[in-house]
């Protein structure tokens, strides 16, 4: 199996993860303080990769290496965790979801930016189209009626991009499940004290299914999810493995009708509809990395 191969379905079981994080935030703010669920999250992912990392006796990374994980620990440990739970304070799973949608193009700016990966001009035209097919989607009557939520939710879709293509390309040096653990251990004391300060007060009140949505965002969204999405950059090319995200609005729309109750409707299948088309032409688009050019 080709190596892009490979790294399209790691990417794919990633996203799979990842596309029920907005419906689990959205179920869980409901009876957690919105900081808690974005923390709180970390607090548990990183004891668990802190153990993984000692039992299997991982080298500790260099300086330059700490200095990038630093970086990814910001995006997708810090910023994305928090805006994306501010933002579903205000707007919906599916709203979220479909929004996400600009992602994939995202990612992929930030890898070529990070990166010796060079897309083609007819990759970046799909992907721009794609992008004005998600904001039209999202703002029908224009931007007067933006909402905080989606101010919040910019900052954790950019958040996320450098997050993912900074830790995609520590993935071809330390392998994936390294980077995420070492992001999170890092991260450890800088999301204890605000989960400490925002843990809930009656915890006996909250039903199970909260704390249901809780552990999956802490095992599920910000651990495993990034195993397969990080090995799945690392072997498949970030630019390239990125515009697989395009698959995940459909499975947050889905699992947001189906956990949430919360309606579809034909528009919002047309727009997502829509984006699966343009973004599918950019994937046919040409891909080349400089470095393995003479």
């Amino acid at each position: 199996m080709k190596k892009e191969t490979q790294g399209m379905l790691s990417g794919f079981a990633g996203i799979t993860i990842f596309a029920l994080t907005l419906p689990a935030t959205r179920h869980a703010i409901v009876y957690f303080d919105p900081v808690f669920v974005g923390f709180g999250r970390s607090v548990i992912a990183a004891l668990v990769a802190g153990v993984v990392l000692l039992m299997f006796k991982v080298p500790v990374p260099t300086s330059s290496q700490f200095a990038q994980l630093m970086i990814v620990v910001l995006g997708v440990v810090i910023g994305f965790p928090l805006f994306s739970a501010l933002a579903m304070n205000t707007l919906t799973a599916v709203h979220g979801g479909v929004v996400a949608g600009v992602l994939p193009i995202m990612t992929a700016i930030a890898g070529a930016l990070l990166t010796r990966e060079r897309a083609s001009p007819g990759f970046w035209l799909t992907g721009l189209v794609g992008c004005f097919v998600v904001i039209r989607f999202a703002y029908p009557e224009g931007f007067q009626h933006v909402l905080v939520g989606d101010v919040y939710l910019v900052l954790a879709i950019i958040s996320a991009a450098f997050g993912y293509a900074l830790g995609g390309r520590l993935a071809t040096e330390l392998g994936g499940w390294q980077v995420i653990c070492w992001a999170l251990v890092l991260a450890f004391p800088l999301v204890l004290i605000p989960s400490g300060v925002y843990f809930p007060s009656d915890v006996q009140s909250i039903p199970i299914t909260a704390w249901l949505c809780f552990i999956y965002l802490a095992l599920g969204s910000q651990l495993l999810g990034f195993v397969f999405w990080y090995k799945g950059l690392a072997l498949g090319g970030i630019v390239r493995v990125s515009q697989i995200q395009l698959l995940q609005p459909f499975i947050t729309l889905a699992a947001a009708a189906l956990l949430l109750g919360e309606q579809l409707g034909g528009r919002t299948l047309f727009f997502a509809l829509l984006v699966v088309v343009v973004v599918m032409v950019g994937k046919r688009m040409q891909v080349s990395n400089i470095s393995s050019k003479g």
